[in-house]
């Protein structure tokens, strides 16, 4: 059972044990990861992307223009939120984000509605750790779904092995958030996912307990340069990044 506190308000999700200052450990490098840990950053419009991403997670939030084969997140989080009781912006509340373009979106980067989702989003950033938590939570079965039976044992092994340790938690709510269970079959490139379930089948066996984020942080790399090396377009640009990301994971 974990319970984060937040002003008033006691948002427990069962399952997986997370202490307070884990949560707020876990939050804090997520924050930093997404959006340099800065207020700014929790309302960005990435270039060369065709969405929204919001939050401490960088939760993608599409436009009524252009949807892809990524998963959206943001509208869940804000039934989750709203499920708890916060009030929600009027804003955020629209199934399509309002926003039709980059240029639209930085354009108001500095209006009423997008200084009061800002803050409505650092207001409720332990809600969004324990969102994140809850997708981890429910991503052992849609992987396990995913792979024969005879693989089932060695993604349940890898998984609780990294729940093991502080790190290793962090390390998967993380991956999780930045790319997915790797269950969803539109996101691959020739064939090849990137997400959590791929990371965990490239993970090899027996690994100590006290290498086991070292070696998440291994797979990790080779699922990532798999798909810069399977994509349709250039995401070289991207690899550099991800792989400081991993660096934080051990």
């Amino acid at each position: 059972m974990v319970s984060i506190e937040t002003k008033g308000h006691n948002i427990r999700t069962s399952g997986i044990r997370l202490s307070e200052p884990e949560a707020k450990k876990i939050g804090a490098k997520i924050w930093k990861n997404e959006c340099g840990g800065t207020l700014e950053g929790l309302t960005s419009w990435n270039k060369g992307e065709y969405f929204a991403s919001l939050g401490i997670g960088h939760f993608i939030w599409y436009s009524q223009v252009k949807e892809g084969p990524f998963e959206e997140s943001f509208p869940k989080l804000i039934q989750f939120i709203a499920s708890r009781g916060i009030r929600v912006p009027k804003i955020a509340r629209t199934a399509d984000c309002p926003w039709n373009s980059r240029a639209e979106f930085i354009q108001s980067k500095d209006s009423p509605q997008m200084n009061e989702l800002r803050q409505f989003l650092h207001r409720t950033i332990s809600l969004q750790t324990s969102f994140i938590l809850t997708r981890l939570e429910q991503a052992l079965p849609k992987m396990l779904i995913q792979v024969p039976v005879n693989d089932q044992k060695k993604i349940k092994r890898n998984f609780y092995k990294l729940l093991q340790s502080p790190q290793g938690k962090y390390a998967l709510m993380d991956y999780v958030n930045f790319k997915g269970e790797g269950t969803n079959k539109k996101e691959r490139y020739k064939g090849k996912g990137w997400g959590m379930l791929q990371v965990l089948e490239e993970m090899r066996l027996n690994i100590p307990s006290s290498q086991a984020t070292l070696e998440f942080a291994r797979a990790a790399d080779h699922v990532l340069t798999r798909r810069v090396q399977n994509a349709p377009n250039d995401e070289t640009k991207w690899l550099m990044g991800w792989r400081n990301r991993l660096k934080t994971y051990y």
